[in-house]
């Protein structure tokens, strides 16, 4: 299995109820998040203690989920807060419920 037939992530971290986002992609989302929660995950997360996953998407191969993940990166704000707020309406921390 290739490293593009593996499979990925798409995901939304937050510091709070509708606060600062950032969107990523990873073909390993518990190291992902535990990086991001250590300060070295992106600048951007650490600069706004991003802290809380509060959306993600598994994908079929990591090609797709990047490419989903460019596409993200220019929705507008609002949109992403529809995205979050279909699945998850009180910005709960989702990391266990998906990652264990």
């Amino acid at each position: 299995m290739t490293k593009e037939e593996k499979g990925g992530w798409v995901y939304i971290m937050a510091d709070r109820y509708r606060g600062a986002t950032y969107v990523g992609v990873t073909a390993d989302l518990p190291t992902r998040i535990h990086q991001h929660r250590t300060g070295g995950g992106s600048i951007h997360c650490a600069k706004y203690s991003l802290d809380r996953l509060v959306w993600a998407e598994r994908g079929e191969d990591i090609l797709s989920c990047i490419a989903q993940e460019k596409r993200m990166k220019r929705w507008h704000r609002e949109w992403k807060i529809e995205l979050i707020e279909r699945g998850n309406p009180d910005w709960r921390d989702l990391s266990t419920t998906i990652v264990g």
